[in-house]
């Protein structure tokens, strides 16, 4: 192949060059050197390799824009469709008289929070109702905990549920109870004893309370303040408390009266009428 690759220019020159004379070769001295042949040159590889690579692109980019071009004009093909086509959610609703938090913020409560929800008491008669449903973990901090950035944490952890009840009676008792289901019974125990360890200081009731009535020795205890809260210009305010633990579950009842008197004995029976929905 070599021979068919040489240029014309250079072929011509090779067919007029004389040959050699071999009888002076022959008379010549042996140690005479023959002249070499010129190299015939050959075709630089690059331009053809240059030429091999564009094509490849042009090749690809024609494929390329066919391939958008058929499938522009192709009907979209529709997804498979979900195992669960349709999710379970509130469906958006005006506001109205019989709006509430928890219609609001329905989606921030799941349903099996309504089951400890039912186990509160039910309003009395003659009461006026504040609130009673479940409740998030973070509202439940705000109002419950003096510093709740201190305690929310570990309540997101450890607690699974939680609900509320609140009512008042006569403008002068309010009561509040709050129920609170832990992920298992060691959570409801520390949450039960940090209660009984702080309620005896000066800023809470003052006073190491006594026990429950009803409830088992080291599960239930109450307080009541030592002296009323007094402010000048206000009613005295002094408040009642009873804690029990029953499994997973701590029951907390907060009992205020704005004359400074609190009723023993009504503390009592709220107490052990939560403890027999429980």
């Amino acid at each position: 192949m070599e021979h068919e690759q040489t240029i014309p220019e250079q072929r011509k020159e090779e067919e007029s060059t004389p040959e050699p004379d071999t009888s002076a070769t022959s008379a010549a001295p042996a140690t005479a050197a023959v002249p070499a042949a010129p190299a015939p040159r050959r075709r630089r590889a690059g331009r053809t390799t240059l030429l091999i690579a564009g094509a490849a692109v042009l090749g690809v980019l024609a494929g390329t824009v066919t391939g958008y071009a058929v499938q522009y004009d192709r009907e979209p093909t529709p997804l498979p469709p979900l195992a669960q086509q349709k999710m379970d959610g509130p469906k958006p609703a005006a506001m109205n008289e019989a709006t509430s938090r928890r219609s609001i913020n329905a989606a921030r409560w799941h349903k099996a929070d309504e089951d400890l929800a039912k186990k509160l008491l039910d309003l009395p008669g003659g009461a006026q109702d504040s609130f009673s449903g479940p409740v998030s973990t973070d509202a439940f901090s705000a109002d419950y905990f003096l510093e709740p950035s201190h305690a929310v944490g570990s309540l997101i952890r450890d607690a699974k549920r939680l609900a509320t009840a609140r009512w008042s009676e006569n403008d002068r008792n309010f009561i509040e109870i709050n129920l609170l289901q832990f992920r298992d019974r060691a959570g409801a125990d520390d949450f039960y004893t940090e209660i009984v360890r702080y309620m005896p200081e000066k800023e809470h009731a003052g006073n190491t309370g006594k026990d429950l009535p009803g409830a088992p020795a080291d599960f239930g205890h109450m307080w009541i303040d030592s002296k009323a809260h007094e402010e000048p210009g206000y009613h005295p305010l002094r408040q009642a408390r009873a804690v029990v633990r029953r499994g997973d579950i701590v029951m907390s009842i907060e009992y205020t009266n704005n004359r400074g008197e609190v009723d023993e004995k009504a503390l009592v029976e709220l107490a052990k009428r939560q403890m027999e929905r429980l």
